[in-house]
């Protein structure tokens, strides 16, 4: 298996893969517009990661202030490429960033991949110390009329 080459080039990202895999495949996404994928690519920092043949497999985003805070988001590899460590290839590459070091908190939310996060040192956030707002389905879900 060929190594995961992880760039932070914009202009290499396969936007309509991100997008597909993100509105169809992704539970946290289902249904997320094109215009919004491409909002958040342009606000955050992101990685992209590529095999040899196969192009852009994976790929993860970092909404971040760049100096005390970051949120690891939208982290994936494509199902056809998994159980080969590129999830952690690529979620040490963002950490290892230069931008990304020496910030008070990174953050991010899963639902099934707490042993990734946790082998990087990630632990469950304390309860009743952080809050939220939480719109589970704000892209399938129409809004009320007024």
């Amino acid at each position: 298996m060929d190594a995961l080459r992880i760039s932070t080039d914009r202009g290499e990202l396969d936007v309509g893969m991100v997008h597909r895999f993100l509105a169809e495949d992704a539970y946290w996404s289902r249904g997320i517009p094109r215009d919004v994928v491409e909002r958040a690519i342009a606000g955050s920092l992101c990685f992209g990661g590529y095999l040899e043949g196969a192009g852009q497999v994976a790929f993860g985003r970092v909404v971040t202030d760049s100096a005390t805070f970051g949120y690891l988001a939208d982290v994936f590899v494509l199902p056809a490429h998994r159980g080969h460590g590129h999830g952690r290839t690529l979620v040490a590459a963002m950490l290892a960033h230069p931008q990304l070091q020496g910030l008070r908190r990174l953050m991010l939310a899963t639902s099934d991949a707490h042993g990734l996060y946790a082998g990087f040192g990630f632990e469950a956030a304390r309860p009743g110390k952080l809050m939220e707002i939480v719109h589970p389905d704000p892209y399938r879900t129409a809004p009320a009329a007024a």
